[in-house]
């Protein structure tokens, strides 16, 4: 296959290109800063501005797939109303470009896939929520909304469109993780808040290769959950992370000192999603790892 990746020096795009050199695909990447981009020469790097097609609309000719991950990091600082601007234009204007751009192509590629986020279904305790869950009603699931939305009319096009809902993706040098393990690492490890909210997590080896499934399966599209099938509460996950680093788990976080500092982001780590990747599994998908433990052990080559 050809295909275009925008948002590609991200974590997950990085480890995607990765793998379909392996399998001998052809690889374009947008990117904003292409002299900053580190990939094998084979990979194309080519300049975008996040907002048009300029430069690469030739592209988009020859493409059999775009995968879009782009869009600023939801954790990465306070949402002050100038983040969230931020945070929702990193994603519908490249969303809006990208469907611009399949429009005005002569010969179209034969599917996009758009990374979203399970914040779609906002806070709901335990409640399991599966694809065909409602959305949440907070500021962050209207943002995950809008985004979705921004590519529903490629399917006017006749492009195969793949939503991939991802969880935290599980990596030990970038994404939430790391700030995750740091307690741990200092022998300070605890439950955060009350410990009872849920994590949906994903291994990097399945957010690839779920992601490749899909992108394959001719029959797949609409909305996927792309999480392990067994999600954790906070209390859980942390003693799973104990256990495997070898670490005490007994110093809890309070939700109060969490709020204070990070203000409404806090509700990333406080309130959690019990998402449940129904579609995935019903199409076929066999994960690597479908529980945290052999995850993590993995990760830290235990």
């Amino acid at each position: 296959m050809k295909l275009i990746i925008a948002g590609g020096t991200g974590l997950i795009g990085r480890l995607l290109v990765s793998r379909l050199l392996e399998e001998d695909h052809q690889v374009w990447v947008l990117s904003r800063n292409p002299g900053k981009a580190k990939f094998p020469t084979q990979v194309r790097v080519v300049k975008w501005d996040g907002k048009t097609s300029a430069g690469w609309q030739p592209l988009v000719e020859q493409a059999d797939a775009i995968i879009n991950l782009t869009g600023e990091n939801l954790g990465a600082s306070r949402w002050t109303k100038r983040r969230m601007a931020l945070l929702r234009s990193s994603r519908i204007e490249p969303a809006q470009a990208i469907l611009q751009a399949i429009r005005e192509a002569s010969h179209r590629p034969t599917v996009l896939l758009q990374s979203s986020a399970v914040g779609y279904y906002g806070i709901a305790e335990d409640q399991v929520l599966d694809e065909k869950s409602s959305p949440g009603l907070d500021r962050l699931s209207q943002l995950v909304v809008e985004w979705e939305n921004a590519i529903q009319p490629v399917d006017e096009l006749g492009v195969r469109r793949i939503i991939a809902r991802q969880g935290i993706v599980l990596d030990d040098r970038e994404g939430a993780l790391p700030r995750m393990l740091l307690p741990f690492r200092l022998f300070v490890g605890g439950p955060v808040g009350g410990g009872k909210q849920w994590i949906s997590w994903i291994s990097r080896r399945d957010i690839v290769d779920g992601m490749l499934f899909l992108l394959k399966s001719e029959n797949a599209g609409g909305v996927y959950n792309l999480t392990a099938p067994q999600p954790l509460t906070n209390a859980e996950f942390g003693k799973t992370i104990a256990e495997v680093l070898r670490r005490p788990y007994w110093m809890p976080v309070p939700a109060f000192f969490l709020r204070l500092l990070f203000g409404e982001m806090a509700t990333v780590v406080l309130e959690g999603q019990r998402v449940f990747p129904a579609r995935l599994l019903e199409a076929g998908y066999s994960f690597h790892h479908a529980s945290l433990r052999p995850a993590l052990e993995d990760l830290f080559g235990r």
